[in-house]
This record gives C-alpha cells, sequence and structure tokens, in this order.
C-alpha cells in the first residue's frame, strides 16, 4: 500500500486539493458513501473503479493512449487468446498465470480475468505484469489488491532494461506497448544483451531501428513463453503496421520476423480499422503467436481483415471514432477459431447504396443481386505458408566498360580474368523462395540485361508481411465512353451557367 501512494504521489495531491480549497468537498462527498465490503465487494469495486479509470483516461485525450486500450480491442484479443484453449480453461479449478510487460492500468488483465471467470468461475488466473509510469503502475497495483490478486506480481521499471520478472514464464501474455517509441535511453543494456547473450537472451534474431521499439516487446514475450514440452505459452500484441514490412533482406526487423516465421510461432494477424485508439488514428494489427500450434495451423499463418469491422461512436474521443461492437468481435473471433478462408460480400442496389453485408465461407453460396444492383465480394481470411512471405535479395551485376566499350577485367585474385562489376550499375532483385532464382534471373533479368551476373555471396534472405497487398482487389475504371458523357454532361452545365450569367 506504501509502495501505491508513494508511486501516485498521494500526499501531493492531498496538498493541492487542500490548497484548491476542494479537499472537505471530496472528504465530504466519500463520508456520504458505503464502501464497506459488506455493502460493495470486491468484484463491484473492481468494476467502479475501471469505470473511473476508462473516464479519465477518455478526457485525456493526449495520452491516453498511452495507457488506455479500448475495451473492445481487449475483449478481442482475449477472445483469439482462449479459444483454442476452451475445454482446457472449463476444467474445475485450473489454475493459469497471465502476464503483460506494457501493462498500464492493468485492463487487459482485467479482462482476462473476467473472461475466465464468465465461462468458469472456478477456474483461477494468476496476474503478472510490468509497468513504467508511476501512477499507471500505482493504479495498477490497486487494482490486484481490490481484485485479490497479488499486488506483489506487477513490478515497477523498464521491461527492457530491469524485466522485473526474470526466469518467469507464462501460459497467456496479451500486450499492447507504445507505438513507435524510441529505444535509445536503453539502447547499451539492450545492444549489450544481444551482443553478450545472443539466442540465450532475449534479443537474438536481431534488433530493430532505434526509433521504434515495438519488435523489441514481441521478442521479449517470446522470451516468456513456456517451452512447448511444459504446456507452452500463447501471446497476442497490438503492434502498428510497420513490423509487418519495415527493413530490407537482413535488417534487424526482417531478421525477426524470419525468427518468428521458421519457428513456426504465428498463429495469425488480424488487421483492425483505423481511428480504434484515442491519440493516434493508424492502422493497428493484433498479432497472435503461439509455440503450441494446432496441427491444423502448423506450417501456416491466417490474415484477417478485419478493417471494415466497426461502427460509428456516438461521440469521437480524441483520435478515436469508431469501436467493435460484440457482433463484430465474435464474426472476428469465429473466423479465427474455425481458421477458415472466407470473403465479404457487400450487397448494392440500383443505385450503389450498400444494403447490407455477409461473410461467405469458401464453400458457401453468395447472396443473389438486386435488380439493377450487384454484389461485390472481397476477401476478409485468407492462409498463407510460412515461406510464402519469404525471399532472397539478389545482387545483379553488370560489367565495367572503359571509354571503348570494352569490357574491363579484373586484375585481383577473386575476379582475376573475369568482367569487373560496374557499381553504378548495380542493382537487386527479390525472388520468393517459392521460386528458383536461375529461373528467376533467366525470366525476368536476362532478356533485358544480356550481359549480368548474379554475385551470389550478397544474396540475403529476408521476411515481409504485406497484409494490404494479399486484400486488394482490382476494380476496373468506367468504361471511356461512360467518363466522356459524365464530362460532357459537367461541361454543357457549366456553359449553361455562364449563358445565364452573361444574359
Amino acid at each position: 500500500m506504501r509502495d501505491i501512494f508513494d508511486h501516485f504521489q498521494f500526499a501531493t495531491q492531498i496538498d493541492a486539493l487542500a490548497k484548491a480549497n476542494l479537499l472537505y468537498l471530496v472528504a465530504e462527498k466519500f463520508a456520504q458513501i458505503d464502501l464497506h465490503p459488506n455493502a460493495v465487494d470486491n468484484h463491484q469495486m473492481g468494476l467502479v473503479f475501471e469505470e473511473l479509470i476508462r473516464k479519465f483516461a477518455e478526457l485525456s485525450n493526449e495520452t491516453a493512449g498511452e495507457h488506455f486500450t479500448p475495451r473492445g480491442v481487449i475483449r478481442l484479443m482475449v477472445n483469439l487468446l482462449f479459444i483454442e484453449d476452451d475445454d482446457a480453461l472449463a476444467t474445475p479449478s485450473v489454475v493459469r498465470t497471465i502476464y503483460d510487460p506494457a501493462a498500464g492500468t492493468g485492463g487487459m488483465l482485467s479482462v482476462a480475468g473476467e473472461y475466465l471467470e464468465e465461462h468458469n468461475p472456478q477456474a483461477r488466473l494468476t496476474m503478472f505484469g510490468q509497468e513504467l509510469n508511476p501512477e499507471s503502475y500505482a493504479i495498477c497495483k490497486a487494482d490486484m489488491l481490490i481484485k485479490g490478486q497479488d499486488a506483489g506480481n506487477i513490478a515497477f521499471g523498464n521491461t527492457f532494461s530491469d524485466d522485473g520478472h526474470l526466469l518467469r514464464r507464462f501460459d497467456y501474455m496479451p500486450s499492447n506497448p507504445p507505438f513507435g517509441v524510441e529505444w535509445k535511453k536503453v539502447e547499451e543494456e539492450i545492444r549489450k544483451e544481444h551482443e553478450a547473450e545472443g539466442y540465450n537472451g532475449r534479443f537474438g534474431p536481431g534488433l530493430p531501428r532505434v526509433s521504434d521499439g515495438s519488435l523489441l516487446f514481441l521478442l521479449h514475450l517470446i522470451s516468456k513463453m513456456r517451452p512447448a514440452r511444459d504446456g507452452g505459452s500463447r501471446f497476442g500484441i497490438v503492434l502498428n503496421g510497420s513490423p509487418l514490412f519495415t527493413g530490407g533482406a537482413g535488417s534487424g526487423e526482417s531478421e525477426i520476423r524470419r525468427y518468428v516465421l521458421e519457428n513456426d510461432l504465428v498463429e495469425a494477424i488480424v488487421g483492425l480499422p483505423t481511428d480504434m485508439f484515442y491519440n493516434t488514428g493508424i492502422s493497428t494489427y493484433v498479432w497472435i503467436l503461439s509455440n503450441r500450434k494446432p496441427d491444423a495451423r502448423k506450417g501456416r499463418v491466417q490474415l484477417i481483415d478485419a478493417s471494415s469491422f466497426w461502427q460509428k461512436m456516438r461521440k469521437s474521443l480524441g483520435s478515436k471514432r469508431k469501436e467493435l461492437s460484440e457482433a463484430h468481435i465474435a464474426d472476428i473471433t469465429r473466423l479465427f477459431g474455425e481458421g477458415i478462408e472466407a470473403q465479404l460480400a457487400t450487397t448494392f442496389d440500383a443505385d450503389n447504396k450498400e444494403l447490407g453485408r455477409q461473410i461467405v465461407v469458401a464453400g458457401e453460396a453468395t447472396p443473389s443481386a438486386p435488380a439493377g444492383g450487384r454484389v461485390k465480394l472481397a476477401p476478409i481470411s485468407r492462409l498463407f505458408r510460412n515461406e510464402d512471405f519469404g525471399f532472397r535479395t539478389i545482387t545483379v551485376e553488370r560489367p565495367l566498360r572503359d571509354e571503348n566499350g570494352t569490357v574491363v577485367l579484373g586484375a585481383k585474385v577473386k575476379l582475376k580474368g573475369k568482367p569487373q562489376p560496374d557499381s553504378s550499375l548495380r542493382d537487386t532483385e527479390n525472388v520468393p523462395l517459392s521460386e528458383d532464382v536461375e529461373a528467376y534471373f533467366q525470366r525476368e533479368v536476362l532478356p533485358h540485361v544480356p550481359d549480368a551476373w548474379i554475385d551470389h555471396d550478397k544474396t540475403k534472405v529476408g521476411y515481409e508481411i504485406p497484409f494490404n497487398r494479399h486484400f486488394y482487389v482490382f476494380e476496373p475504371p468506367r468504361p471511356l465512353a461512360e467518363i466522356d458523357a459524365d464530362l460532357k454532361a459537367c461541361t454543357d452545365r457549366i456553359k449553361a451557367m455562364i449563358d445565364g450569367l452573361s444574359a
């Protein structure tokens, strides 16, 4: 309790209220309410506490995204984490652990606890977390006390430089780390661990650029997974679009993607709508990773485009204008739980007004179009092999020529008697892992530059996940005659308006 009061700077808050002549008024209000455990039990107090957190987080829109994740997003993540373990979690008196390395005020942990209590009141979820912000840490710790959890399981400090749960492993780990935050302050410690411990530490696969530490949280969570022989783990993490594709072959980001895909850890990535968070309108993605994939998922990654699954809020809160409804969460959870490919069929009437939407699973009949209308089909769930996201970056060289156009031969041992490469003509090509490099080179390169060759010593393997490309649906433009007719009608209208002004 002393730790909570100190980090929340309670004495300072009391002093500020006293100076503003508000302390008596606040104390008087509390004196009028019966908060005894006999009147308000721990669960009800927890709900009151969460409502206060939600309300005041919404009021501070500038920084709310740092410590407050929309409840719809949390419920979706918890559903995705638990759905494959429904049978195990239904076992009486089952005990599981859950951990959030960027716990904020504890929203992820609280919703996970509520989910398990609804489905199995006899189950117990032991909660762990760590938080850097002193006030958020104090609120989270207080929330754990109110819910009957061990508040000592919430650590204070920087997760990267001062891991508060060293050597611990957990069953479930939902997290929403801050987007695009640089890690320069702890760069020395992280690079030291990367170089000294390698794969025995947390950051063996590689390090992302200093300007964005999102993938460091992903590596940290991987290090907290139980070994598969001990039951394994599953975690979900909210990231922005950058970790999907930033960095070419051989970069830290690419090597991290390579590690998680080649080790078959990624179960699914769900693309969320824009304008879901309080302080940013960017696109966000939920990554679900596990080292105990069901047999049906092994060697595969499911991509779900849920960017159209939203409803407009009655009142915007900062950048947050959209939210997930219970129906949307249920649809996304079903798509993931069944591991199926599906399309979204959108029906339009003759005036191109949207009439409705329907999820069409592979093998199901698509809805029929109304008279004069149409049905637009777009993929929303797709399955890929892990290697579909990999590629080889080959270096294509062309010979250096002198002023007479003669090829210059190398004099050094390695290039002796061979054409010397011209660095100004050097180029690279990305060849999918599923393709033969030589066959690709002869088909795509040699017809255009017959004197080119591949420098195999410079070939690198890379991985990227071009999420939007896999869900893009080409819509052909209207016929040219139709466009011309519209333009003519528009110009005729303008001409008639000008004639009217002249008259």
